[in-house]
Parts: C-alpha cells; structure tokens; sequence
C-alpha cells in the first residue's frame, strides 16, 4: 500500500511541476545559454577528460617507477676495505 500512495504522490508531483513549466515563459538568451551548457557538459569527456586523463596516467606512470627504483635489489655482498698495517 506504501508504494502505491508513494508513487501517486510522485506522480502527482510531476503533473503539477509540468504544468508549473509550461506556464513559465523565458527570454531566448536563456534558452541559449542553457543550451550551451548542456552542449559542454555532454561533452566534458571528450573536451577536457582526455587532457586530464593523460596527465593522470603520466604522473602514475612516473610515481610507478620511482616506486620502482627505491625498491630496486641492494647488492647483497658487502664489500670489504683492505687493512691498514697500522694498530692502535
């Protein structure tokens, strides 16, 4: 019962904001620019994600091999200075 009352007050809801919408009347720039800025962020991907998406892979890449270079194998034999003749 719950989900029906719930779904006629959100369809309910919807009706009433359409004809809220359709009574709403405004200037063409804002038409315009609403436009423009749908037409921007349907396209982020494309304008601005390769950019970032290259220099995120780049900077892991470089965090990847100096990571890489601090864990490189230590060379296991120690290496042993000659002996001086000289005695305390």
């Amino acid at each position: 019962m719950r989900v029906w009352l719930a779904c006629f007050l959100v369809l309910f809801a919807l009706a009433q904001l359409f004809d809220w919408i359709e009574e709403l009347k405004l200037p063409l720039p804002i038409y315009i620019l609403g436009g423009a800025f749908l037409a921007v962020a349907s396209n982020y991907d494309k304008l601005f994600g390769t950019y970032f998406s290259d220099v995120t892979e780049t900077s892991i890449e470089a965090q990847l091999e100096e990571h890489q270079l601090d864990l490189s194998p230590q060379p296991s034999a120690s290496v042993s200075l000659p002996e001086s003749g000289v005695k305390d």
